[in-house]
């Protein structure tokens, strides 16, 4: 356990001391703000255009929004902010492999175990104070703009979104075990990612895929309820757990 929570103070000083953790927050804040403020723009943005189009022969009616497209806005982007997380922390284990900065640390007892679990902490962390901080600005100003009341499920639609976050870290942690590059572990991710997103066309299996935790609009406009995502909660959260356990052992007998 002090190995551990060393490692962590570690890993926490060194995210701060390379302004990852300031670039992380700032891009989590920025789409919360970006999330709301393109619903809102909208609107004006048609109306400016709507001269342009009439010229062409096109007529834009009215466009109304409320809090539901504000909320559409932040299902988009929790993709974008997710791949920015997954291409800063590809290389957190895979650098310390090529660096060799381990050895010293493991001859002096520090075991494995607690490098890969200390690691896996710090991103866990980051991805969900960031996911959640995004989540929170979006709520307070679309309720200021409009009436969240009137969109469906809002925390279970983002609690979604963060365990599918957690299961692609622990993609992550799991090609990091035995990969030699950040580059490569990005590709094997992205590679999972393709594979369940072509599953996830066929709806006969859909409901149980991971990918399925990404579809929030349907539950923001009350098409889907939380019983429908049971299965993909369920699946996502042993995969993830199995990633993470099946890294240790693979971990331990890596040549460093």
């Amino acid at each position: 356990m002090k190995g551990f929570k060393a490692f962590f103070k570690k890993e926490i000083k060194e995210l701060i001391r390379t302004k990852r953790l300031m670039i992380l927050l700032g891009v989590f804040i920025l789409v919360g703000i970006m999330n709301p403020a393109i619903a809102k723009l909208t609107p004006l943005l048609l109306e400016k255009m709507s001269d342009e189009f009439a010229s062409q022969g096109i007529t834009l009616n009215a466009v109304k929004v409320s809090a539901v497209d504000s909320w559409s806005q932040f299902a988009k982007n929790a993709s974008t902010v997710l791949i920015v997380t997954l291409i800063i922390f590809s290389g957190i284990y895979t650098s310390e492999y090529s660096k060799g900065t381990l050895i010293p640390l493991l001859t002096k007892g520090l075991s494995r175990s607690s490098v890969v679990l200390s690691k896996l902490a710090v991103m866990l962390l980051t991805w969900s104070i960031g996911i959640w901080l995004c989540y929170g600005i979006t709520y307070f100003y679309s309720d200021f703009y409009w009436d969240n009341s009137v969109v469906k499920e809002l925390f279970f639609a983002a609690f979604c979104w963060w365990l599918f976050g957690v299961f692609m870290i622990s993609i992550i942690v799991f090609f990091s075990s035995f990969t030699n590059s950040g580059i490569q572990v990005m590709l094997c991710t992205g590679a999972v990612y393709f594979v369940i997103s072509l599953l996830g066309m066929y709806s006969k299996i859909k409901n149980n895929l991971p990918i399925c935790l990404t579809d929030s609009v349907s539950l923001y406009k009350g098409e889907s309820v939380p019983g429908d995502y049971l299965g993909a909660v369920v699946i996502t959260a042993i995969l993830s757990a199995d990633l993470i356990f099946l890294s240790l052992p693979i971990t331990h007998k890596r040549q460093i």
